[in-house]
């Protein structure tokens, strides 16, 4: 930044709002949640968070159209726009950490990286007033400025429960073990090799057929993996399906029991990204039962809490049965084209 572009003294009220912001957010997301159990009223909670949402984006916006056009604003203006926008982000800071872990870690978490956002785009929009030409509005301003207004108008989309936020997270691994699903299946119904024309062209096979193709029998036990590939999109499916339908976020107790689901259902998606690592060629069948049996261990203890949470009733026992032993036959079924291998 040149010196000839004078007013740099207004610069410095930013720079300490720069450094404000960033503590402030870093305390939001490494801070530890209220534990009081005590009477919380979810309603005037997120009514207080809107407002102090939008305090903070009409406060930041006034510091953006300050620099957009001259006259430059003097130093003693863009303290008081600063101290105005530092109250606001206590504000909201202070709101966020009223919400107690017993409405749930799930909800807390996405209210915690839609707040932490605001923040980090506060500070982008900082950063950008400060290293661009002053009394000129420049491209890089006005994205920062949209950036800022977008972090702030997705609280307007946030789930308002614990119960909708874990149905959001829930129905989201269920589309992630789905792509995998269909990657693996489209690459068994090729005729050629799975790698295509990635790992070389017409003329070239570094790596040899009998490195990149599938035997017959490789085929057999990719087609038995997809059956538990399937068990396991099933078990996500069915279990958003309850908690949508049993889901209640109204005690502490029973949001702890849908973080419980939310947190092993993160769990499911790694395991099948590592199944199918192993299935393609050359093909390391240690490795495929290795990780088919961890993923069948972690299905059957998905199935077991399922069965000890309040989203479990008389209609759901009959799935959970089924898909326990839909795991026991893939699992088996698999095994045994391995060892004949």
């Amino acid at each position: 930044m040149s010196t000839d572009r004078g007013g740099l003294n207004v610069l410095v009220p930013l720079r300490k709002l720069l450094n404000s912001t960033s503590c402030i957010r870093d305390r939001v997301r490494d801070g530890e949640p209220n534990d009081s159990d005590g009477s919380f009223n979810l309603s005037n909670f997120w009514e207080s968070l809107i407002q102090a949402v939008n305090a903070v984006s009409q406060e930041v916006t006034k510091l953006s159209l300050a620099f957009s056009k001259p006259p430059l604003p003097s130093q003693q203006e863009v303290e008081q726009l600063c101290d105005w926008i530092l109250k606001r982000v206590l504000t909201l800071s202070t709101i966020y950490f009223w919400l107690p872990k017993s409405q749930g870690v799930t909800l807390r978490r996405r209210i915690r990286d839609a707040t932490v956002d605001v923040f980090e785009g506060i500070n982008q929009l900082l950063e950008v007033i400060q290293r661009s030409p002053l009394q000129s509005l420049t491209q890089d301003q006005l994205t920062s400025t949209g950036g800022f207004w977008s972090s702030c108008d997705r609280f307007a989309q946030l789930p308002r429960d614990n119960k909708s936020a874990s149905v959001l997270v829930l129905s989201s691994q269920v589309g992630v073990v789905k792509d995998a699903i269909e990657e693996i299946q489209q690459a068994l119904s090729e005729a050629q090799d799975p790698f295509g024309d990635v790992l070389h062209d017409d003329h070239d096979h570094p790596l040899g057929d009998q490195d990149t193709e599938w035997s017959d029998r490789d085929r057999g036990v990719v087609s038995a993996c997809v059956g538990m590939l399937k068990t396991a999109a099933a078990c996500l499916r069915k279990m958003t399906t309850a908690v949508k339908g049993n889901g209640d976020s109204t005690s502490a107790q029973n949001n702890k029991q849908l973080d419980d689901l939310v947190d092993i259902s993160m769990d499911i998606s790694p395991g099948v990204d590592d199944l199918v690592l192993c299935l393609y060629p050359p093909m390391d069948y240690s490795g495929v039962e290795n990780n088919l049996s961890k993923l069948a261990s972690l299905l059957k203890k998905v199935l077991e809490i399922i069965r000890s949470t309040h989203v479990c009733g008389e209609s759901e026992i009959s799935w959970v049965q089924f898909l326990e032993g839909a795991i026991d036959h893939n699992l088996n079924n698999t095994k045994g084209l391995i060892q004949h291998c």
